[in-house]
C-alpha cells in the first residue's frame, strides 16, 4: 500500500514540477493557502484553550489592571 501511495505522489510531484508557472501558482494558492489558514486556526484554538487552562486567573476588577 505504501509503495502505491509513494508512486502516486511521485507522479503528482512530477506533474506539478513540469507544469507551467501560472498553473503552479494557482494550485498553491488554491491548496496551500487554505491549508495554512486551517492550521493557523487549529493552533490558535488549541493554544488558546491551553493558555486559559494553565494561565493565571484574574478578576475583571483587579486593582493592578491599568485603566
Amino acid at each position: 500500500m505504501f509503495n502505491g501511495l509513494a508512486d502516486w505522489w511521485d507522479g503528482v510531484e512530477l506533474w506539478l514540477a513540469q507544469a507551467p508557472f501560472p498553473v503552479q501558482f494557482v494550485l498553491v494558492m488554491a491548496v496551500v493557502v487554505p491549508l495554512c489558514l486551517v492550521a493557523a486556526w487549529v493552533l490558535d484554538t488549541v493554544f488558546g484553550k491551553v493558555a486559559r487552562r494553565f494561565g493565571t486567573a484574574r478578576d475583571a476588577n483587579d486593582s493592578d489592571r491599568p485603566s
